[in-house]
Parts: C-alpha cells; sequence; structure tokens
C-alpha cells in the first residue's frame, strides 16, 4: 500500500490528488461547485455540494491512477479553514447553508465583543483578533438565526464543525466528530497554549461545549471511510487546514522559514518554533502543525483576495476569459500609469483587519483599459503581500539578519509575471517548487506519516525540489515609488471606512 490519497477541499473546487510513496502525483481530479451570495458580505456554499463534489472527485482519481482502495495506505483532509457547518446529530442534515470565511455578517457581532471589552482576552487564549472571518461568531449567528437551533443545540442535537470536520464525519458514516489542531487554532474558540477547548471563550462567544468535535493530532489515526465510498475501507490519518498543509508540503518545518499561498485569498505563515509569538502588528498567531502531542507555531497573514482579484477580471468585468492571460495582458500596460487596485471586496485582512471598508481603483485615466487593469489587479496581490512581509520581519526580528526567501505556491504561482514582481517589491529570492501541490502534499504526508509511508519531517524536507528562483531585479528607486503609491492607495481606502457596519 504505497499510496496516499489527499482531499483539497478548497473555497471554489474540491479536489483529490493520489500521490505514491516518493511523492510524485499518479492521478488527480478537480470539480468546481457553486457559490451563493444572498447578501452583500455574504457568502454560503451547500455543504451537500461539498460532500457530492469531494466524493466525486476522489473516486474519478482512484480510477485515474488504475488502483483500488487496497492499494490506498490513507487519506489525508485538507480545507478552506473557518468555513463553519453545524448539522444534526441524528440525520447529518445542515441546519443552514455552510458559513464561509469569507463572509462578513457577523460584523456587528464582533463590533459588540470589542465594545464589550473582550478582544484581550479572546487575543490572549487564540492569537487572533475579533473579526468575523472566524468561526466562532459564525456558529453563534446560526444558533441565534436558525428558528430553534439554540435551544436544539442545548439540547444536544446538533454539531458544528470545519470543512475537514464535516467530511471526516461523512466519510467515517457519522462515527467520527474530529478535527485536528490547525482547523480548531481558527474558531475562536480555542486555547493554542492548552491545546483545548477554552469554557471561558465558549460562553463569550455563546457556543455549547457540546457541538464541539474532538481535538487530535494533524497527524493520527482519525477513523476509516466506509467501504461503500471507494470500494473497501480506507484509513484517515492526516488533517489539517489548507495553509498549514501548505506549510509542511513546502517543507518549511524551521523556524524562520516562510511560505506564501496564492489561491482565493493569499495566505502567509511564517515558523516560529514551539513558541507562540505574539504580533504588535496585527497579525495572527496560530498553530502551524501538531505532531506527537507537540504544537508548532506560527505568524500568519491572511489577505482575503488575490486569485479571486483575477477571477474578477474574468467574470465581472469580463476583460479576459481565461486567468492565464492575465500576465501577457499586463505586460502590455502603459508604463506611463500607475494605477492601483485595493481589492477590498470583502474588508481587507492583516495587517489592517477592517471588515467595513470595500474596493477601490486609483490613478485612472481617460488611457486606463483592460491592460492597466490586469497589471493593476496581479500587483495589488505582491503589494499585499509585501505588507505581511513587512510585518513578519518587524515581528521577528532574527529575521532582519536572515537570509530570507519566500517559497510560494497555489494557482496564481504559474504566472512568471506576477512571481517577478513579487521578488521585485519584495527585494527579496521568490521560490517556486517543482510539485506546486503543495496543501494536497502536506494533507498526503500527514496522512502517509502516520500509516508509515513517508519519513519524518526532516527528511521529509530532503525531497523539496526548486523549479524557478525568481530575483530582484528592480531599482531601489522605483520600488519605493511603486510601495508608496500603494501605501497612499491603501490610506484612501481606509479613510472612507464605509460598508456594512
Amino acid at each position: 500500500m504505497s499510496f496516499v490519497l489527499a482531499i483539497d477541499q478548497g473555497t471554489t473546487s474540491s479536489r483529490a490528488i493520489v500521490f505514491r510513496g516518493d511523492i510524485s502525483i499518479a492521478a488527480k481530479a478537480q470539480a468546481e461547485f457553486p457559490q451563493h451570495f444572498p447578501a452583500s458580505g455574504w457568502v454560503e456554499h451547500e455543504p451537500e455540494d461539498i460532500w457530492t463534489s469531494t466524493v466525486m472527485v476522489c473516486r474519478e482519481a482512484i480510477e485515474r491512477a488504475g488502483i483500488s482502495a487496497k492499494d490506498i495506505a490513507a487519506i489525508g483532509i485538507t480545507n478552506q479553514r473557518e468555513t463553519t457547518v453545524v448539522w444534526d446529530r441524528a440525520t447529518g442534515q445542515a441546519v443552514h447553508r455552510a458559513i464561509v470565511w469569507q463572509d462578513r455578517r457577523t460584523a456587528d457581532i464582533c463590533a459588540k465583543l470589542k465594545a464589550d471589552g473582550r478582544e484581550p482576552v479572546i487575543s490572549e487564549k487564540t492569537g487572533l483578533i475579533i473579526d468575523p472571518y472566524f468561526s466562532g461568531t459564525k456558529v453563534a449567528w446560526i444558533l441565534d438565526h436558525v428558528p430553534g437551533a439554540r435551544a436544539r443545540a442545548a439540547r444536544g442535537e446538533l454539531m458544528f464543525g470545519t470543512i475537514d470536520c464535516y467530511l471526516l464525519w461523512r466519510l467515517t458514516g457519522g462515527k467520527v466528530h474530529a478535527t485536528d489542531a490547525t482547523n480548531a487554532s481558527r474558531t475562536l474558540l480555542f486555547n493554542i497554549h492548552t491545546g483545548q477547548w477554552d469554557d471561558e471563550l465558549l460562553e463569550i462567544i455563546g457556543v455549547p461545549r457540546s457541538m464541539l468535535p474532538e481535538v487530535k493530532d494533524s497527524s493520527a489515526r482519525f477513523g476509516e471511510s466506509t467501504p461503500d465510498l471507494f470500494g473497501g475501507p480506507i484509513v484517515i490519518s492526516g488533517i489539517a487546514g489548507d495553509q498549514q498543509a501548505a506549510t509542511i508540503g513546502q517543507a518549511c518545518f524551521r523556524p524562520g522559514m516562510m511560505k506564501s499561498t496564492y489561491g482565493t485569498g493569499c495566505f502567509a505563515l511564517l515558523n516560529t518554533g514551539t513558541t507562540p509569538v505574539v504580533s504588535k502588528n496585527k497579525l495572527l498567531t496560530t498553530v502551524a502543525y501538531q505532531l506527537a502531542g507537540k504544537r508548532t507555531y506560527a505568524l500568519e497573514g491572511s489577505i482575503f483576495v488575490a486569485g479571486s482579484a483575477v477571477q474578477w477580471l474574468r467574470d465581472g468585468l469580463g476583460i479576459i476569459k481565461h486567468a492565464a492571460e492575465t500576465g501577457p495582458l499586463a505586460d502590455q500596460s502603459d508604463s506611463m500609469q500607475s494605477v492601483y487596485l485595493v481589492p477590498a471586496f470583502v474588508g481587507m485582512g492583516a495587517p489592517y483587519w477592517n471588515p467595513r471598508v470595500r474596493g477601490a481603483l486609483f490613478g485612472l485615466t481617460r488611457n486606463t483599459g483592460p491592460a492597466e487593469l490586469a497589471h493593476a489587479a496581479l500587483e495589488s496581490v505582491c503589494y499585499q503581500t509585501f505588507d505581511l512581509w513587512a510585518a513578519m520581519r518587524a515581528d521577528w526580528p532574527s529575521s532582519e539578519t536572515a537570509s530570507v526567501v519566500l517559497r510560494v505556491d497555489g494557482g496564481m504561482t504559474a504566472s512568471d509575471w506576477t512571481m517577478q514582481r513579487l521578488a521585485d517589491l519584495l527585494d527579496a529570492p521568490v521560490d517556486r517548487p517543482v510539485i506546486q501541490e503543495t496543501t494536497a502534499l502536506g494533507a498526503a504526508y500527514l496522512a502517509g506519516l502516520q500509516a508509515g509511508v513517508y519519513p519524518e519531517p526532516t527528511k521529509f524536507a530532503d525531497n523539496w525540489r526548486l523549479e524557478h528562483r525568481f530575483r530582484p531585479n528592480m531599482s531601489q528607486a522605483t520600488r519605493d515609488r511603486k510601495l508608496a503609491g500603494w501605501a497612499r492607495a491603501v490610506k484612501g481606502v481606509l479613510a472612507s471606512d464605509e460598508g456594512e457596519g
């Protein structure tokens, strides 16, 4: 049994990848599923769509690999984090659509918690800030807005889970209600220092303990899939939230190593070792992974809009048909124009954390066209990464003297134009690995580690291979001018402070 099946359940699609024992890819499959936007700033998924698409891609990948369930040593799951499902313990039916991590509907709940002076204790225990991004307030919203839900939860009839937890429950036929420490650390309900759900946090946010899953290591025996799903039972032995899984897939096991993943959003993680570092620059302190009961921590910066800015160019404006057109189009832009897009479509994430502001374009002229908009959209991702990079270097002083390299992955890294601009603006090398499927690889590694297919972290790190290093090639004067323009654009957006309160 030298194969591992990785489930990579993302924001816009479900994917399955079969990895061999040498971490090469045997087969993969992917399926998009619908997004629901019932109100401004609201984003939902139908849990059943997530489940059916996940099962479908798993079956497809197994078939394409030409193997059967008995050849698969383990399943690893990685998932869009913070996205919240509440379902009936008896029937398995969700009581409401899943509320997606991007959703901003709990801004009022968050504002009240801050006004009540709750942020210091919540931040100290969770490493997070109070923001609609995280799961806890989403659970509370469902309990308060679905008729009878709070009473049912009090009677122990309802369960809460992030997407990994929901999939695990379905895969095991309702036998296992569990998650791992990385996903638990994104809920506002989990104490990252004790490694436990926290009664004080549960009371503050209003979530009954009976709803919560068991929290395990990221590499652990979680359960077995029911035989009917894939033609035989398969052990599920790895779970991590997508950004932590990408950190593992990028082999960032040493303190000071940093990766940035470019999907729908962009997420940068800096490994800080066994000590949680408290950020002075509005970054998050989170669990990077937990192995053999030992937690490794990270500083994280979250950008809500990265690849979705390109989707906006395609679906919203109709100026491209395929994402791959964006780089060549940006290359044709007028160098005399300085157009800045601040893509605050759902508010701004780190290091600003303002859910109320909305996006804006600056520097438009009569000659601004599709090429300049493509340029601004791609560059916005680089500027936002710079903001995170600067905050991390300030919070982790040893990185000032270290020779820091950024390891990148995710769909947008296929754009050489974007990665070169990123290296230019960071004034640092950007490394793109041979295996781009780092999120799925991280999940596969955690499962394969437990199943005995893959070696311990230091030996696994030896398998990481560089595909291309982008070196900075921009004058300091140009860099300074462009970064100053970005800073002015962000200041303008923050000054507007509009949208739902």
